[in-house]
């Protein structure tokens, strides 16, 4: 049984798999194309925080996939009402996946222990494997490939930009944070790509102009994340110098691409000539989620539909 808690849990030629079967699958449905590969699946959506793009994508995703998807609030007593043990391992003997969003990382690796179906990451504090898919799913449609393009992230430390971080490393992407001193990725997690990706190209600046000079795409997510509101004054000062507005993108190539995972506080970290601007592909950026996900789930429950049906190479 396959889980996927952080892009750790792949390999790369695994991603690499999963990103030609998101182009493959996002190719048929633009032909018209919605083959059940998951047909009578049930897929649950366990959510602690509020979601737009994770759970439309997932259950759109699911249901063009042929299969089906369950809501789980909080209503259904995760280790409240129920042990944690009794809740899950009662729950997969319902559905076949369960994509968790949750508060807190111990969460999903709590799910994940007791093997009782695949569990997906669908966000943590800790990392948003399926967001940094997408991301790098919409990277490669707007270059045609992502061999030796650099991805400069301005803001946060956060889980967005740990995700993006360790993606890179994987598939030999440049990797810049531009963030305030105190706010860069912590050393375990550096760690822990270093050891995986020795030859991983990672650099951590102060400087956002100096950081975007040789960008292929720069990324901007909010200052302050869900469960930080009290932080929010103190960082609002912190990042003031790093909004993405025109200023700084004048210092960036006039080829580089504008991401955002949002939902975006506009005129706070990023402008809205920016997002809105020539240069922006959040908006796809953000349809790309649902073709990452149908084709992670489709690596996790059909990986052999994978192996007669899509060139991965």
């Amino acid at each position: 049984m396959r889980h996927l808690l952080t892009l750790f849990d792949l390999t790369t030629d695994e991603l690499k798999s999963i990103l030609a079967t998101a182009c493959h699958l996002k190719g048929e449905l633009r032909a018209g194309l919605r083959p059940p590969i998951l047909d009578r699946y049930t897929l649950a959506l366990l959510f602690e925080k509020p979601s737009l793009r994770t759970r439309v994508s997932f259950e759109t995703g699911m249901t063009q996939l042929g299969g089906n998807s369950l809501f789980l609030g909080e209503d259904v007593g995760w280790g409240k009402r129920e042990s944690p043990s009794d809740f899950t391992n009662v729950l997969g003997q319902f559905v076949d996946a369960v994509a968790c969003r949750a508060k807190s990382h111990d969460r999903v690796e709590q799910l994940a222990s007791f093997n009782a179906m695949p569990v997906i990451n669908s966000l943590t504090d800790l990392s948003h494997p399926c967001q940094a898919i997408a991301d790098v799913l919409t990277i490669q449609e707007a270059f045609g490939s992502l061999e030796g393009r650099h991805l400069v992230f301005v803001g946060d430390g956060n889980n967005v930009s740990r995700s993006l971080a360790l993606a890179c490393a994987m598939l030999g992407l440049r990797f810049t944070l531009a963030c305030p001193e105190g706010y860069e990725l912590d050393d375990e997690w550096l760690g822990r790509i270093k050891e995986r990706y020795p030859d991983a190209n990672l650099r951590q600046v102060t400087n956002p102009k100096e950081a975007v000079k040789e960008a292929d795409a720069i990324y901007t997510d909010v200052w302050t994340s869900m469960g930080q509101e009290a932080e929010s004054k103190i960082r609002r000062k912190a990042f003031a110098d790093y909004q993405l507005n025109e200023e700084l993108m004048a210092s960036a190539p006039s080829t580089a691409r504008v991401l955002h995972c949002l939902p975006a506080v506009r005129g706070e970290e990023i402008t809205d000539d920016v997002i809105d601007g020539p240069q922006s592909d959040v908006i796809n950026q953000a349809g790309n989620r649902m073709h990452a996900q149908k084709a992670l789930l489709v690596f996790l429950l059909r990986p052999e539909w994978i192996q007669e049906n899509v060139t991965t190479k």
